[in-house]
């Protein structure tokens, strides 16, 4: 059935390039701000409950990161926020849209290669702004056909993103380091999916059930890949 794959689509954050471990940084710096306060473990379940509580406002990315770690430190100061608080987590947000784009291991080399028979694409989430920044810096636009900045990754936004692209789903191949996001509405729609683990995975992503589909592959490096084609 793999031979029907006609459009490969890489998710970016900790796929293409690395993340996940800027946003750890900053959190950690954050619970070390606030240590004074309440203990880490208090801190990160209300900060992660308040992202949750924001997601539907602020979607994915550093802005509503850093908008809900304010939020968190009013939680902490109901009658006199920090001006100072506030203040470096600001600064920490200007950090992260500042971050070097560090590409993962043999990305430009598969992707050169898959260049010359498949048609490649973006899809990812996050802010349009803030991606569309990493994009360019990455140096990796010229090799995708197409760039997909989805404000989620359900079932219907993956069949509107394929009726864009005028793909049926058994011609769609999907890579990702989520199960959650990347993984299980591809395969829930027709499509096919690579599954390349990350070793840090934010808590909203995270899936701990085993997941066995014909159309699934896991892998380990994104370059094994190739073996599967």
């Amino acid at each position: 059935m793999k031979n029907q794959i006609k459009v490969i689509a890489f998710d970016a954050d900790d796929t293409l390039w690395v993340n996940e471990l800027y946003f750890h940084q900053a959190e950690e710096k954050f619970y070390d701000l606030m240590k004074d306060f309440k203990c880490k473990k208090t801190l990160s379940k209300t900060l992660f409950d308040i992202e949750m509580k924001n997601l539907h406002l602020y979607g994915y990315g550093i802005k509503g990161f850093i908008l809900s770690m304010i939020e968190t430190i009013g939680i902490f100061y109901p009658q006199n926020i920090s001006s100072e608080l506030v203040g470096k987590i600001l600064i920490m947000g200007q950090e992260l849209m500042e971050k070097p784009i560090e590409l993962l291991d043999d990305v430009e080399d598969i992707l050169k290669t898959l260049q010359k028979n498949y048609r490649l694409i973006i899809a990812t989430k996050g802010n349009l702004l803030d991606q569309q920044r990493k994009l360019k810096k990455s140096g990796l636009e010229d090799y995708f056909h197409h760039i997909e900045i989805m404000s989620d990754k359900k079932n219907n936004d993956y069949i509107k993103l394929l009726n864009r692209l005028n793909c049926e789903p058994n011609h769609f191949l999907m890579l990702g380091n989520s199960i959650k996001s990347d993984i299980l509405p591809v395969l829930e729609i027709g499509g096919f999916a690579a599954h390349i683990p990350y070793h840090l995975t934010w808590a909203y992503e995270s899936f701990e059930q085993e997941v066995k589909h014909k159309k699934l592959v896991q892998l380990k490096y994104i370059k094994d890949i190739i073996n599967f084609l």
